[in-house]
Formats: C-alpha cells, structure tokens, sequence
C-alpha cells in the first residue's frame, strides 16, 4: 500500500452482477464515497451518440473528451451523474447505451481520460469504486479487493427484470445477447482488460441476498481495518 491515508474498496467484475448495488449499500454502511467508474464511461457513450462521434475517428474522440466533464452529485435521494451539468442517471440506464457502452470502453484514449478522472476522485477521500479494471489499473494498490461473478443466467434474469420494471421493451433473449457480448469485449480488449487481481477476494453472489453479499464484504473489510491498526 502507498503512504496515503484514506482508505480505498475495488469492486470489479462481470456486467449485471449487481457491483453497484453492493458498492452502494456499503458506502452508506461504512459513510464512505461511492464513485460508479461504469456510469462515466455510459455518460460518454452517451455524449459519442449524441454527437455522431465515429469510435474510429481519432481526432472526433480527442476534441470530445476535452468537452465531457463529469460529476457525481448526491442529494438525499441517491448520488446523480451529471454529464456538463445535466442529470443523466436514468438516461445512461437505457439499454440503446449498454448496446454500445463496451465498444466505447475498450478504445484507449477514453480509458486512459476516465482512469485520470477517477484517479483524481480517490486521492484524498475514503471510496468505494465499482468497474472492471478498479482493482487491476485504476487502483492497484487499492486496500480491499473485490471480484463478483454470478450465474450468467442469473445476471440475465436480474437485469430483465430490471429494465421491464422501467418500462423497457426488451426481450430475455436480447438482454442474454447483450450480456454475452459485453463479456467478450470487456474481457477481451487491449486496454485494461476484465481481469481478475491475483489479490482481489472472489465473491459468487449467484445464490446470496443483497443483505448476505453486504455482510460478506463488510466482514472482509473489518479485517483489513483490523490488520492496518496492528501494523
């Protein structure tokens, strides 16, 4: 670990395993920050299809990320994702986005501008940071490592029914399809690859409770804190 003080949670892993949930609950449980690391790179999807920035034009996707500034604001509700100043927390949601948001993701120049960003966000404050490569590019000395995993039948279960109860007309199949293909891109990109760390903890959460996987990190992070205290 490095000389700083604050203390830093990864949670990394597959789409739809429910990282952001689990990230949310314990940084309400332990008052630590919460930074969605998947909801910057959905926010520039989002500006790249608004915009018609073509994902192999070089100099389109220099000149935009120079004009995306992004923010996490927290009311009493939840935290927003403002992209330039406008609330984008459900529109990022849609699956036009998830269809799009690993092609993205895997181009470098993105990467490397959202790493920086995020990097930034974790210098002086106690976070938690759900993603895909927090624990293995973002934060490497990051002080609890966490990798979620779950059934791929189970993930597609959960995210159907998460966007049939917003509304969304959206086969099973469709969302299946979408989940397969984000796994290969995210798995197999050049650039910060979903990988899991040699020192990340594996947490299968495919038959656990929101309430059991909250549980089973909050113990983990007890013995750390545990072990930082001793030393």
């Amino acid at each position: 670990m490095s000389g700083r003080h604050n203390f830093i949670i990864a949670i990394d892993g597959f789409s739809s395993c429910g990282k952001s949930t689990l990230a949310k609950a314990l940084a309400k449980k332990l008052k630590f920050a919460f930074i969605d690391s998947g909801a910057m790179y959905r926010a520039v999807t989002l500006y790249f299809i608004r915009h018609n920035i073509a994902l192999d034009n070089q100099e389109a996707i220099d000149q935009a990320l120079n004009e995306i500034h992004i923010d996490f604001i927290p009311n009493a509700v939840k935290t927003e994702i403002h992209l330039n100043d406008e609330d984008i927390s459900e529109e990022i949601r849609q699956m036009y986005i998830s269809d799009k948001v690993s092609d993205v993701s895997a181009i470098k120049a993105v990467r490397t501008a959202m790493v920086a960003q995020q990097q930034k966000l974790g210098s002086r404050r106690n976070i938690i940071m759900d993603g895909r490569d927090i624990g293995t590019t973002v934060f490497p000395d990051a002080d609890l490592k966490i990798f979620m995993t779950a059934d791929p039948k189970v993930r597609a279960a959960r995210r159907y029914l998460e966007l049939t109860e917003k509304g969304e007309d959206v086969t099973l199949e469709e969302v299946v399809e979408n989940l397969a293909n984000r796994d290969r891109i995210d798995s197999t990109r050049a650039e910060s690859p979903l990988r899991q760390a040699e020192d990340a903890i594996v947490l299968d959460n495919s038959n656990l409770t929101p309430e059991q996987q909250l549980h089973f990190v909050e113990e983990e992070y007890l013995k750390v804190k545990a072990s930082r205290i001793q030393a």
